[in-house]
């Protein structure tokens, strides 16, 4: 995974307004919110939801579907986890290069 894609996936829920449309989508499951209900949920002004939705919808955390004349958003939770199963697998790879190092230079 692009090294880019996980900073911009990160950073969108850096934000904290963007975390709690996340955190909102993610326990609405998979019925999803509409913008209108994402808005009067968390206080969030249209413009500025429009705004937010915008950086979730990009890099893949947020998904929408039109059903009639609403917008209905979703959480992908399996963007993050892959986001984040990146990086994990990167974990103590420093480590293990260092111990093939010394295995050979012995």
């Amino acid at each position: 995974m692009k090294q880019d894609y996980i900073t911009q996936t990160l950073s969108e829920l850096g934000n904290e307004t963007r975390l709690a449309i996340f955190r909102m989508l993610t326990k609405s499951g998979n019925d999803g919110a509409t913008i209108g209900e994402i808005g009067k949920r968390l206080k969030v002004p249209p413009s500025t939801l429009g705004f937010h939705l915008k950086g979730l919808v990009r890099v893949g955390l947020v998904t929408q579907t039109k059903v009639g004349r609403s917008i209905y958003c979703h959480a992908d939770v399996d963007v993050l986890k892959h986001v984040l199963r990146s990086v994990e697998a990167e974990c103590c790879e420093d480590q293990e290069s260092k111990k093939i190092n010394e295995k050979v230079s012995l």
